[in-house]
């Protein structure tokens, strides 16, 4: 199975509590993290700019527990859009969105939802965990999505922190899982302390809640969180992405006797 990931981590301004969040994080047995930029065009008109590179933010990343590698750190940008118009910015060259790692994209109104997961080159749609969504997942647009390979993502986070929420958040939760049937689903933290963090196999617990099966719960925070930052390698480059794999010899086949016959012949 691949390794564990968190691909929401909100990128402050604060560069210690960004490290202490990257230790957490690897203490907890996360192999890669993504730092997220919120850009919302509701609040004022924002530039999309150049992401900073980890290297600069970390000198030296902590070490994953159990392992012997350190921590991945990835570059994430996600478009808040509540119009038509703040579409146009993904479907455009440009040349900053393209230097991130993943794209995602949080639709405030289902026609947005649907132009996400229909005709957006993005690789995560986010789904509203904080309030009750204002409409209702369709069969259609969802699976067009699955088919793009585009992935729909829950957070965790608002939910330790208010009791309302919680109950939004697996509300909203149990709504997609009925349309989706627990197909391409990612569960990323948002948590802004380490406090807020949880451990992959508890979130996968908390997955259940969300009306995942076992394996599907292990998946949203491993094998579906590399499918994502695989296809955001294949948007970035615009052919394709070729991941191998070594497969070990059985023993069975190292120590396997040659037949007699060969014995024969090989002594003769």
């Amino acid at each position: 199975m691949a390794g564990f990931a968190d691909l929401n981590l909100p990128q402050g301004p604060d560069k210690k509590s960004l490290q202490s969040l990257l230790e957490a994080a690897a203490h907890l047995g996360y192999s890669a993290v993504a730092l997220n930029h919120v850009i919302d065009f509701k609040e004022k008109k924002q530039e999309i700019v150049k992401p900073v590179s980890p290297l600069e933010l970390f000198p030296s990343l902590p070490i994953v527990q159990g392992t012997s590698k350190r921590i991945k750190v990835l570059t994430r940008l996600t478009l808040v859009v509540s119009d038509p118009s703040h579409c146009n910015l993904l479907r455009s060259t440009s040349a900053n969105i393209r230097l991130y790692d993943i794209i995602a994209v949080f639709p405030k109104t289902e026609k947005l939802f649907h132009i996400a997961c229909t005709t957006l080159d993005v690789d995560l749609v986010c789904i509203n965990v904080t309030e009750k969504l204002p409409f209702y997942f369709r069969r259609p647009p969802v699976n067009m999505a699955i088919d793009r390979g585009i992935f729909f993502e829950l957070l965790y986070a608002p939910a330790i922190k208010d009791s309302t929420m919680r109950r939004y958040t697996i509300s909203n939760a149990i709504s997609l899982m009925q349309i989706c049937k627990g197909k391409n689903i990612v569960i990323s933290s948002a948590a802004e302390r380490p406090l807020e963090l949880r451990g992959p196999y508890d979130v996968s617990n908390l997955g259940l809640l969300f009306g995942l099966s076992e394996s599907e719960a292990k998946a949203a925070v491993s094998t579906n969180c590399r499918a994502t930052i695989l296809h955001g390698e294949t948007r970035k480059t615009a052919c394709g992405v070729v991941y191998t794999v070594k497969k070990p010899r059985k023993v069975e086949e190292e120590e396997t006797p040659l037949p007699a016959c060969k014995k024969v012949k090989t002594q003769a």
